[in-house]
């Protein structure tokens, strides 16, 4: 996965294959990301464990789950302290169970593509009752007062290609 092992509190992008992955890149690519490698984000809590964003919900799983799945990582890219580290886990965990929402994609598109939307469209990409994958990872790293994005983008403007270019 890396040549540097992950810690808890990082995150990776990793490719998607199947319908979900297409569903992903076509939403992605209406936000105007193109068609990306990366379609899935998740965060890494330690312990072989992760925590991502799923269409029934946000789950743990095991991270050899992803054995074998090109991913890129956050590892060595975004610095963090001890504290950082157990404060962004400690929001993933918060955010267990958390529902996902492809409608989040179009409301991104929708902004994207200067659609007139206006504040309601504002709340909701950035309510934390629904998030996608990237939404997600981006969240529990603002809760740690870690912030990814310094272009004043709205509160859960993030895509995995967001992330992935953060990554570059």
């Amino acid at each position: 996965m890396t040549a540097t092992p992950p810690l808890p509190g990082d995150f990776a992008v990793v490719r998607m294959d199947g319908a979900i992955g297409r569903l992903i890149r076509i939403g992605q690519f209406l936000n105007g990301d193109g068609f990306a490698d990366y379609e899935h984000a998740f965060v890494y809590l330690g312990d072989d464990r992760l925590l991502e964003a799923q269409p029934g919900g946000a789950r743990l799983e095991p991270l050899s789950g992803y054995d074998g799945v090109p991913a890129r990582w956050s590892t060595g890219r975004i610095p963090l302290t001890d504290g950082q580290r157990a404060a962004i886990t400690a929001a993933a965990h918060s955010y267990l169970g958390t529902p996902y929402s492809f409608a989040d994609y179009l409301a991104l598109a929708a902004v994207r593509l200067h659609l007139p939307a206006g504040p309601p469209l504002r709340r909701f990409v950035a309510t934390t009752r629904h998030m996608i994958c990237s939404q997600l990872v981006d969240q529990c790293y603002q809760d740690a007062g870690v912030h990814l994005f310094t272009d004043h983008r709205w509160p859960g403007y993030v895509t995995p290609a967001d992330l992935v270019r953060l990554l570059r």
